[in-house]
């Protein structure tokens, strides 16, 4: 009885999280125009728009370089659009922020693994935990994917291309922090990202 119970009480949450995630406004972070919601790196040599289209290139040292939102956010759901481009591409979402109890989703190739890793979770004290399914079927390397990642306390989702892909908790997880992406060092690399938004829960 207390297991029925368990399951309809979750069933329930996620019924009004989708419905809070379908009334609400997802709110442009990028609008091919400007990097009004971001913090701009100094000396930027990394990041730039182009056609409405945020190009971020490897520097001639490959530094690296991440890109940081103004704002900080705590639960949330961020979903972009991104293109592999030249090179080895090693890039990710920084969901709240950088610290060994954050998660990064993964795009393109994991350095250590050297295989592609898209969409799943990458934790600085346990590598990646998880791996998230069916993405060699729906990732297309010559064109533009659509990825959502959603964290709600320790619960984390990701969905590639419209499909649910990866699931994972990490207990203590960094309650809050800026959204960020990720130009990895030591890469000689070009990716580009459009229709960035986000929705707090």
């Amino acid at each position: 009885m207390k297991k029925v119970i368990v399951v309809i009480i979750m069933s329930v949450s996620a019924m009004n999280l989708v419905a809070q995630i379908n009334d609400g406004q997802m709110e442009t972070i990028f609008n091919g125009q400007d990097l009004d919601h971001w913090n701009i790196p100094e000396d930027n040599i990394w990041w730039s728009i182009e056609n409405q289209v945020l190009w971020a290139r490897s520097d001639v040292n490959k530094l690296g370089s991440a890109l940081w939102t103004k704002k900080e956010y705590t639960d949330f759901v961020v979903e972009l659009d991104f293109k592999f481009g030249e090179g080895t591409v090693d890039t990710g979402i920084f969901m709240r922020g950088e610290a060994k109890e954050f998660v990064q989703i993964q795009i393109g190739e994991s350095g250590s693994l050297k295989r592609d890793m898209t969409a799943s979770p990458y934790v600085p004290t346990l590598g990646y935990p998880v791996e998230a399914n069916g993405v060699a079927e729906l990732l297309k390397v010559d064109d533009w994917n659509t990825i959502k990642a959603e964290v709600v306390g320790d619960n984390y989702k990701v969905w590639l291309n419209g499909v649910e892909v990866m699931t994972y908790i990490l207990k203590n997880a960094k309650p809050s922090g800026p959204i960020g992406l990720q130009l990895h060092p030591g890469k000689d690399m070009t990716v580009q990202f459009k229709n960035i938004s986000v929705i707090e829960l």
